[in-house]
């Protein structure tokens, strides 16, 4: 009974105060019981709020610095206790032309393994994780990069970090197995895995620039695989590891600090290998040759409900990213856009893009059609990868020949508005990622010595109309296309009848008679 009537109590005082407040907005409201006074005026008694005035280009201002030894330093301050700090290295697959294939592939697995200062890959890690830090390195076909994101109280362990492991790598024997291992298990990996996109990506530039430069394999050959040792490494990086080819770079923390832990840690330190010797240096530039690279080895995962597929994908020579043209390319690629057929979502993921609406839309055997383009220093590569059952591959490859030709016809404005919008959008929610601004910032000063903001790239990008699409385009047919072929290729048409299809008027292949089916 005493709970029942301390209920009752407590629900009485509560209707009581409710009513109370009620009368009080009402008196208030009506403006008899206090003055009313505008949400927008500054409150009485209340001081002035300050607020932090920061011009908008200057919050996003990259600071570059180049120290003594040729080493360049690019930072970008960016609000938040964390910060993302790395090494990028103007090193990569392309430059292994007079070494084994595979050396980047390895340095790659060997980063961040014991160094002069750490004993071994679990004290580096230890180390970072007192900072809540993280590390990664990621070998490409032009540049390698060290990246270490951590708080910002720990930025002079973290460049000291970089800088051993970097220029003070051990490579141990057993370091150097374990590696091996590695690698044995990532090509295997390579050629089981369900989405052969990084495989055809391989074969379509082994196809382009056969045998030089970007064409050189990423992935370590298995021939190359027992071939690489400490010694074989320790020249490779005498030649490329040197300061005129590196860039610091670092996202979320202040210039002044990171040019002062720059000369620190690595203005006028040896590395293990001895003294730099860039002459060493292969400055070959890239020959696009075309050409077509087959891989006939079953693709499916054996008694798997994933089916059995063709691959093909047919790339033509684009442009350089140092180039005008490389804008009007990049606002091409997403108005071609496409993905798998599987896909769901809205205009925002691409359903209005060309390879949505006029080839997965209209033929529903066709598993994938995606649009890539790849871009260096001095060459890029723009291609269509597709993939349907191995009897319909004849009429795929038509489909997408077809689609090359019609890229020279004048684009929609709607459409080239749309790509436009969805290539800005798509650049600036990247580029709120700190590890995404890292990268930018670090390629584009290793590749330029400066760096061109978000705003100027937008600029760039609403300037580009329908006859630049048009130019780059025709341009592009010109030249021989490059093909990469993966699975049953019983009905594949010949690499000339495909060359003949690109050159015609409306992309269809050479008409072929059989006398036996």
């Amino acid at each position: 009974p005493t709970t029942v009537v301390w209920s009752a109590n407590l629900m009485m005082e509560s209707y009581a105060a409710t009513q109370f407040g009620i009368a009080a907005y009402r008196k208030c409201s009506s403006g008899s019981g206090y003055p009313n006074i505008s949400l927008s005026a500054p409150l009485p008694g209340i001081p002035k709020p300050v607020f932090a005035a920061v011009d908008g280009h200057e919050q996003c201002e990259t600071k570059i610095t180049t120290l003594e030894n040729g080493l360049k330093v690019a930072s970008q301050n960016k609000f938040g206790q964390f910060c993302t700090v790395g090494i990028l290295v103007n090193s990569g697959s392309r430059h292994e032309t007079k070494y084994p294939s595979g050396i980047a592939h390895f340095l790659e697995k060997l980063a961040f393994s014991s160094t002069a200062q750490y004993g071994s890959k679990d004290e580096i890690l230890l180390t970072l994780e007192k900072h809540g830090g993280i590390c990664d390195c990621q070998a490409s076909r032009d540049t390698t990069m060290y990246a270490v994101s951590a708080e910002v109280k720990g930025l002079d362990t973290v460049v000291s970090l970089l800088s051993d492991a970097v220029l003070q790598p051990r490579l141990l024997d057993e370091e150097i197995e374990m590696t091996r291992m590695a690698v044995r298990f990532e090509l295997e990996d390579l050629s089981m895995r369900p989405d052969p996109e990084p495989l055809l990506t391989e074969m379509i530039h082994a196809a382009a620039y056969r045998g030089n430069t970007v064409g050189l394999p990423r992935f370590c050959p298995v021939e190359s695989v027992e071939k690489i040792d400490k010694k074989l490494l320790h020249t490779y990086l005498q030649s490329y590891y040197c300061p005129e080819r590196m860039v610091l770079a670092g996202v979320g923390i202040e210039h002044e600090q990171l040019v002062a832990c720059a000369r620190k840690y690595l203005l006028n330190v040896k590395p293990v290998w001895g003294a730099s010797t860039p002459t060493n240096v292969d400055l070959s530039v890239a020959q696009y040759t075309g050409g077509i690279v087959r891989d006939m080895s079953d693709v499916s995962l054996g008694p798997t409900p994933i089916p059995e597929l063709t691959h093909i994908m047919i790339g033509l020579e684009s442009c350089s990213f140092l180039e005008d043209d490389f804008i009007p390319f990049a606002v091409l690629n997403m108005m071609m856009g496409g993905g798998g057929s599987f896909s769901a979502g809205g205009p925002g993921k691409g359903m209005f893009t060309r390879l949505y609406l006029n080839v997965l839309n209209r033929h529903h055997w066709m598993y994938n059609a995606t649009s890539y383009h790849h871009s260096y220093e001095d060459t890029g590569l723009l291609c269509i990868h597709a993939s349907a059952d191995p009897r319909q591959v004849r009429e795929m490859v038509e489909i997408i020949t077809r689609e090359f030709i019609q890229m020279a016809g004048t684009a929609g404005e709607m459409e080239l508005e749309r790509a436009k919008t969805q290539l800005k959008s798509m650049l600036m929610m990247n580029l709120e990622s700190r590890p995404v601004i890292f990268e930018d910032v670090g390629r584009q000063v290793l590749a330029t010595g400066k760096r061109k903001l978000p705003h100027e790239l937008c600029d760039l990008i609403s300037n580009v109309t329908a006859s630049d699409i048009k130019r780059v385009t025709t341009k592009m047919l010109c030249s021989k296309p490059a093909v990469a072929a993966l699975g049953d290729l019983t009905e594949m048409p010949s690499y000339e009848h495909i060359q003949a299809a690109l050159s015609s008027k409306d992309g269809h292949l050479p008409r072929m008679y059989r006398l036996f089916r």
